[in-house]
């Protein structure tokens, strides 16, 4: 079946002439009788009687019409929610991002993002392992950390700090460290990624400390490591976006401040195209924006 065929027959029928089928299409006249009978050719069938006056559907020509007029329409609407999707985003956003930031900042942000665009959806996987966004279908994912070589596109958001914290009753209990050797006298509560990852490694300034004494609680859940310094464990450190809404309300208090873990950095990624769809642009530049800087930076400098 040639699509071609059928629109021209359309085009004849509605216009009930060669001609002004053959203006619709900008096609010579001479072309649009030939595809005709073509088409009537290849389905063994008479579907418009000529005359020299006028053009007269058959019997099986008026059905055929009727279904093919159908066909060019759903193809018409089919061509016109393309061009409308470029011109007006719409559809749906599947993102990926960090278990501990999708429980805290990045849903405000994304309900912000839903409020401006009514005909945007977005789903949200939160998980801490690298997906595969185009075996699994997603068109952006939220990273920490330094990326591994790969055709995807990465964008910098922001950059995370890690920060030492403890609860007051602990340290009103152990004492509160004045210098960066007083932490040896205390109980570490240390987030362990992967089964290497047991010292800290802390810089102020020019200065360097490695801080490898074993932990008294270790986890490779970043939320089990959060509970278990606000439950009185021990000094922690833990990304600030995580704790700094404790320390604004007193539940931790930060421990030697000038004293920080490596930066961790943020980035978007999403694979390599030509032509961003709207929704994907519109989001990720919402995304750059909300995070520069980061909304978790206000409630550290206001508890400092």
């Amino acid at each position: 079946m040639d699509l071609n065929d059928i629109v021209v027959f359309t085009r004849v029928v509605e216009t009930k002439s060669f001609t002004g089928a053959a203006e619709q299409l900008g096609l010579p006249k001479s072309t649009v009788s030939r595809k005709l009978a073509q088409l009537e050719e290849r389905l063994g069938v008479r579907l418009v009687q000529r005359t020299t006056r006028k053009l007269a559907l058959t019997d099986i020509g008026q059905a055929y019409y009727e279904r093919c007029a159908r066909i060019v329409a759903d193809v018409a609407a089919a061509e016109q929610l393309v061009t409308d999707m470029q011109s007006t985003p719409r559809g749906r956003l599947r993102i990926t991002a960090p278990v501990d930031l999708s429980m805290r900042y990045l849903p405000a942000i994304i309900a912000e993002f839903l409020g401006a665009h009514a005909d945007i959806n977005i789903e949200l996987e939160t998980t801490d392992r690298i997906v595969d966004l185009i075996e699994e279908g997603f068109d952006l994912a939220v990273r920490f950390g330094t990326l591994p070589e790969s055709t995807l596109i990465a964008r910098r958001l922001c950059s995370i700090s890690t920060v030492m914290c403890a609860t007051p009753a602990y340290l009103a209990k152990r004492g509160t460290p004045t210098t960066i050797e007083e932490l040896d006298d205390h109980d570490r509560v240390l987030f362990t990624p992967s089964p290497r990852t047991q010292s800290w490694t802390l810089t102020y300034g020019d200065q360097i400390h490695e801080f490898g004494r074993p932990a008294r609680f270790a986890s490779n859940n970043v939320g089990a490591v959060h509970e278990a310094v606000s439950s009185g464990a021990g000094i922690a450190l833990l990304t600030d976006f995580i704790v700094a809404g404790d320390c604004q309300r007193g539940h931790l208090v930060y421990v030697l401040p000038q004293w920080t873990g490596r930066p961790i950095e943020v980035n978007a990624v999403y694979p390599a195209r030509q032509n961003l769809p709207p929704r994907l642009s519109l989001f990720l530049e919402h995304l750059a924006r909300a995070l520069a800087p980061p909304p978790w930076a206000a409630t550290m400098a206001h508890t400092d």
